[in-house]
């Protein structure tokens, strides 16, 4: 009963044992079977037959197990057949995904196959080939090593293996898996050994480039100084590795003030006027040795620029460096892009490095920058920190628009639509950088303007749930802050989305963080305007009520979108006036919002309750309140607004009209002029 108890266990731990202790009682039984029978041959059985026909309990219960382990083989060989063909199938969706060039997405189906079925070695070595296409080299040979438990004679594993070993420099490891290919297929033997060859090469690069800075740096140049070693660096018929090494030495002793300056009065940053480096520094497609020189490089001049404006300055009338940084950025090399963007933050985090950079062609900078959201280490990060410094710089924002609709929205779009898949984090701040260039008017027009800008951050927006991560709350508040920004245009593109984007924002008040409820509110008083359809929508959705229970609230910020709201509703809606009378008994929220020192925010009250007035009822519920005052106040001399005069005077002029008892009030203090002002703007409205 334990037995099979066991190996119907969901456990697959428990599972196995109950497997292996079955098989061992099997093999127990067979033997005892065996020696009775040899017994049997050769003693004398005197055991008295029982004739009663009624078999022995242990050989029911025998059979019995036997018949439930049959079952359950059965049973697990059909799991398996099923798992296997929802494997099979994970895994052509992760090899069209690796086709694309979405190796991400590629190892997250590979991996999900592996889910139903642990032992398929093509998963394995699949995924392998996305994790070296990432450079996730160790990730790389796990996989390889599971592959080749599934299948020790895995060519296809050894192979990978060796690739990944040869990228970490483990070249005795690179050089086993290629012998174990070998072994296997003999007739492999060309491609075993071009990757022998590869490997001794790349072997021979690294133990050279460690000798020369080893001699470098155990001085076996005499007096090794700053003059000395750009005399060797200017000095051609030397390799690459040579240079690297004596670059590197260079940025060390260039790291104090008295280095930096001795660096340029030797004439230092004409460092590219030798032919090998400038060669390697603008290569299209580098080499290994390659990008050992320009990682070099841009430690060197990191070094020599760190807080010394005069060698910034010099640094980029170099011709081959200023135009160099935009290709770099875009560069293959995780080592350049992350030195690059770190010179070039040591010129944005202050006003005199930006003037420098300004002087660049930045045209292409933000979607290059941009792109860097994909990134899950510190490149994200300090793509991000570049682009917040040079926001606000209207040649940047200039420079920006020329780029904008066919290289930055595309990109900006995809990384909204794949916001699960990024650096969650960065891509927030990408769209808060997006939201502070809107300030330059023709790219908010350019943004606003861009259909699939607004279904983007619609999915995006529509992703957002309870359980959605901090990261992803965080995108979907600068969205809803670039939706405000791009709001203050007007154009038949919002037009057509006013009544998504309302749905999803009125959805968003319930959300559990108030920073997102606070700004959804502050996009449906932005885009309620747009659509007399919207607004009609959002009070079938009970806007009312939920912007009454947010003035309630007080929160400043929030109670001054919300009423913004409720004057758009009931501008054009009299379901939205008739549910503010009924949910606002006496209007009593709407006179504590009257007396907000914002203004604007005690404009829009009067605006409201001007439109409610106009309904059967309403001013008579007013009677004996402190209405009268406070729109007094409201329509004198001491507001600054003509608008805020304007509502208020028009609210006075309808409460007397619709209910004459407000009169005495207003006589009582002296405020018959200020309702004989208000006439024409009753009558005009």
């Amino acid at each position: 009963a334990n037995l099979l108890q066991g190996l119907s266990s969901p456990d697959s731990a428990v599972r196995e044992k109950a497997i292996a202790e079955t098989e061992k009682r099997l093999r127990e039984q067979g033997a005892s079977r065996e020696e009775e029978e040899e017994e049997s041959r050769t003693t004398v059985n005197r055991t008295l037959i029982n004739t009663s026909g009624t078999a022995r309990p242990e050989a029911v219960d025998a059979d019995a197990f036997l018949a439930a382990l049959e079952k359950d083989a059965k049973e697990r060989a059909q799991r398996r057949r099923r798992n296997e063909e929802l494997a099979n199938a994970l895994k052509e969706q992760g090899n069209e995904a690796f086709r694309g060039g979405d190796f991400a997405l590629a190892i997250q189906r590979y991996s999900e196959g592996l889910e139903k079925l642990r032992d398929k070695q093509e998963l394995y070595t699949n995924r392998a080939q996305a994790y070296l296409k990432l450079r996730e080299y160790d990730k790389a040979i796990s996989d390889c090593e599971w592959a080749l438990k599934c299948n020790k004679s895995c060519l296809k594993a050894y192979f990978l293996m060796g690739r990944a070993h040869l990228a970490l420099q483990h070249f005795p490891e690179a050089m086993q898996c290629y012998e174990k290919m070998l072994q296997i297929d003999p007739q492999k033997e060309n491609l075993v050994k071009d990757c022998v060859k590869q490997a001794r090469l790349e072997e021979k690069r690294v133990r050279d480039e460690e000798r020369a800075e080893r001699e470098l740096q155990a001085g076996n140049v005499a007096a090794l100084s700053i003059q000395e070693l750009l005399q060797r660096i200017s000095s051609p018929g030397q390799d690459l590795l040579y240079y690297t090494g004596a670059i590197r030495l260079l940025a060390e002793l260039v790291e104090d003030s008295t280095g930096q300056t001795f660096f340029r009065t030797n004439n230092g940053f004409s460092i590219l006027g030798n032919e090998a480096v400038r060669g390697a520094w603008c290569a299209e497609s580098k080499s290994p040795a390659e990008v050992g020189l320009c990682v070099s490089l841009l430690l060197l001049w990191r070094a020599a620029c760190a807080g010394n404006e005069e060698n910034q300055r010099l640094l980029l009338a170099q011709p081959d460096v200023g135009a160099q940084l935009a290709e770099l950025l875009c560069s293959g090399s995780p080592q350049i892009q992350r030195e690059t963007l770190a010179l070039i933050s040591l010129y944005s985090e202050n006003e005199t490095g930006r003037r420098l950079l300004l002087r660049l062609d930045l045209s292409r900078w933000l979607q290059l920058l941009l792109a860097f959201v994909k990134s899950t280490d510190a490149r994200a990060d300090g793509a991000m920190n570049i682009l917040s410094d040079l926001t606000g710089e209207k040649r940047f924002q200039a420079q920006c628009g020329a780029m904008l609709s066919t290289g930055v929205l595309p990109l900006f779009t995809q990384l909204l639509v794949c916001a699960r898949q990024v650096n969650q984090a960065a891509l927030a701040r990408g769209v808060a950088v997006l939201g502070s260039l809107c300030a330059d008017v023709g790219l908010r027009a350019q943004l606003a303007q861009s259909r699939e800008c607004w279904q983007a951050c619609l999915q995006l927006l529509d992703g957002s749930s309870a359980a959605s991560s901090p990261g992803y709350q965080q995108c979907v508040f600068a969205v809803l802050g670039l939706m405000m920004n791009m709001l203050l245009e007007s154009n038949s593109t919002i037009q057509d989305f006013a009544v998504p984007i309302s749905g999803k924002c009125l959805a968003l008040l319930n959300h559990q963080d108030g920073r997102i409820v606070t700004r959804a509110t502050g996009v449906l008083g932005c885009v309620l305007s747009a659509s007399p359809s919207a607004v009609e929508e959002v009070v079938k959705g009970g806007v009312v009520k939920k912007m009454l229970k947010f003035l309630k609230a007080g929160g400043q910020l929030t109670s001054s979108y919300a009423i913004r709201t409720l004057s758009i509703c009931t501008k054009s809606s009299r379901r939205a006036q008739e549910e503010l009378l009924r949910w606002d008994k006496r209007f009593q929220v709407l006179l504590k919002v009257l007396e907000s020192r914002d203004e604007l925010t005690a404009g829009n009250a009067a605006f409201c309750l001007s439109q409610c007035l106009q309904l059967p009822g309403a001013a008579s519920a007013l009677l004996g309140s402190a209405v009268v005052p406070l729109l007094l106040r409201r329509a004198g001399g001491d507001t600054r607004r003509t608008a805020v005069r304007h509502n208020a005077a028009v609210a006075l002029g309808r409460l007397c009209t619709a209910e004459p008892r407000h009169i005495h009030q207003l006589r009582e203090l002296n405020g018959l002029a200020i309702l004989n002002s208000s006439m024409k703007y009753v009558q005009s409205s």
